[in-house]
């Protein structure tokens, strides 16, 4: 096995880089494949069912325009993916591109950054499916037994691991059976909306483009950067088709074509869902309104037997597929990205072996799993409302890589800037913009989440989530300074250590 792939530089001029092989099985996902996973790791549907209703709330019918408006940086940092991706396609994405910008401790960070989000949104999307899946069975009265949900959200984050331990091509068999159930069953909701709007639901609105009035929206500011930062989380999970970009052919073009590709079919999708149930719902406190308190956890199960009378069930079965798949490709990225720093010394070298068989990060997807399993067992018992809040913390997670990538983006091409046009948006001023972006947004939500009244709990006359966000950031900080002085890590930091080789294989 040769222990570096050489890669030419992107269009326009990138600098040529060396992109040390790690074993895995490249080349086995296509464009579409691509695409999938980037759609399935945003958990669509039970995104849609968890956030439109807390958007409402804040934005009422202006909610189609904060959709698009939240959709903005996004696309401007899918862009940055992109771009770096087509110069230096390595499966640490994140981390491999701040470090080559900023040297070992942005690097260090920005990996942190990404396996944080993965292992704290893993335990929302465990407890959920645990919750779901009692709905289902029985009279539902087990989904509120903590004891009983919180065993099947492990159960589920296992399996998950167990399968991405196996293989990418069995992963991404599921992921085609999940996303199929989930889009499916969400076709069929919208179509019965459809039908029940043309038949003259008396309880519904008409559509009017002054849902998509700016003027009328930034009338409460603050509102609109609430609805985007709410809307931000939704469209989070597209990059995990740049961490598979070593298994994809071509990886230096197929992997960031399908992240924009996933980005703009999302928004079509939630914009699309947001004005249908909208029309039929309206953005009301009362009954199936969005604007109902209590519909605001989940505003697709308030609406299901309206919707759908006895096929209600339907929609759960949407949601418990998309949190399933979703908790699927959570693992897959993050194990991706530990592998990358285990390779590249970042890490102890143990991170950086492949399974000889599966060709996976066998070791990095078990400690996934297991970190995923134990902070969600721990928070289950220690605080319910923590484990909520530390969930909302994760906005501040997700805007601080994605907004370091977009600086990182940014600095690596400054020298090709001038070069031409594409080169000035696509590597300039799009990653900076979204970069900027995010940064206020990550400012402005620790300024709220710093107010007591903000979420669940409150420490030390703080907001929880905004303590719990904060110091899942800080313990990097203290990670990074730990492996500064491992024997087996510092080299890294030092810049003394050989070029990174080849990944070894373990049992």
């Amino acid at each position: 096995m040769s222990t570096e792939t050489t890669t030419a530089g992107g269009p326009g001029g990138a600098p040529g880089t060396t992109v040390p092989a790690k074993g895995l099985r490249g080349g086995i996902l296509d464009l579409g494949d691509s695409v999938m996973l980037g759609l399935a790791s945003t958990a669509p549907v039970y995104s849609l069912a968890a956030t439109l209703g807390l958007i409402v709330a804040v934005n009422g019918n202006y909610t189609p325009l904060i959709l698009l408006l939240g959709f903005i940086p996004v696309l401007f940092i899918a862009y940055a993916f992109r771009e770096l991706n087509s110069a230096i396609p390595d499966c640490g994405t994140t981390f491999t591109w701040s470090r080559r910008a900023f040297g070992p401790w942005a690097g260090w960070l920005g990996g942190w950054g990404v396996a944080l989000a993965g292992i704290v949104v893993l335990a929302n999307l465990a407890q959920v499916a645990g919750q779901y899946l009692w709905l289902l069975i029985g009279d539902g009265s087990l989904a509120e037994n903590t004891v009983v949900v919180t065993a099947t959200g492990v159960l589920f984050i296992a399996v998950m691991t167990l399968v991405n331990y196996r293989g990418i091509r069995l992963g991404e068999h599921v992921q085609r059976v999940l996303t199929y159930v989930q889009y499916t069953a969400l076709g069929v909701f919208a179509l019965a909306i459809v039908v029940r709007i043309v038949a003259g639901a008396p309880e519904g609105q008409a559509f009017t483009f002054e849902w998509f009035n700016p003027v009328g929206a930034f009338a409460d500011p603050g509102a609109v950067v609430h609805g985007a930062l709410l809307a931000l989380f939704i469209y989070w999970g597209w990059d995990t088709c740049l961490a598979v970009n070593e298994e994809t052919e071509n990886p230096s073009v197929t992997p960031g074509r399908g992240a924009v590709i996933s980005a703009f079919i999302l928004v079509t999708i939630y914009v699309s869902v947001a004005l249908l149930v909208m029309m039929y719902a309206t953005v009301g406190s009362e009954g199936i309104g969005l604007g109902n308190e209590a519909n605001q956890d989940d505003v697709f199960l308030a609406m299901r037997d309206v919707v759908l009378g006895p096929w209600g069930w339907l929609i759960v079965v949407a949601v418990l597929a998309s949190v399933l798949s979703s908790t699927q490709t959570t693992i897959l990225p993050t194990a991706r990205g530990t592998l990358s720093m285990g390779v590249h010394g970042a890490l102890p070298a143990r991170f950086g072996r492949v399974h000889p068989k599966n060709r996976t990060p066998g070791f990095s997807t078990q400690v996934m799993g297991a970190s995923a399993i134990a902070y969600y067992v721990a928070m289950s018992f220690l605080s319910e409302n923590l484990l909520s809040d530390s969930i909302t913390a994760i906005s501040l997670f997700i805007a601080f890589y994605y907004a370091l990538t977009g600086f990182a983006c940014f600095w690596y091409f400054r020298a090709t800037l001038r070069q031409s046009a594409r080169n000035l948006w696509f590597r300039g001023i799009f990653p900076l913009t979204g970069a900027l972006l995010l940064t206020a947004a990550f400012c402005v939500s620790a300024v709220q989440m710093w107010d007591p009244a903000y979420g669940d709990t409150q420490i030390f006359g703080i907001g929880g989530a905004f303590v719990s966000g904060v110091l899942l950031l800080a313990l990097g900080v203290v990670l990074a300074v730990v492996c500064r002085f491992l024997p087996a890590t510092r080299g890294y930091f030092t810049g003394r250590q050989p070029s990174p080789a080849a990944a070894t294989t373990s049992g």
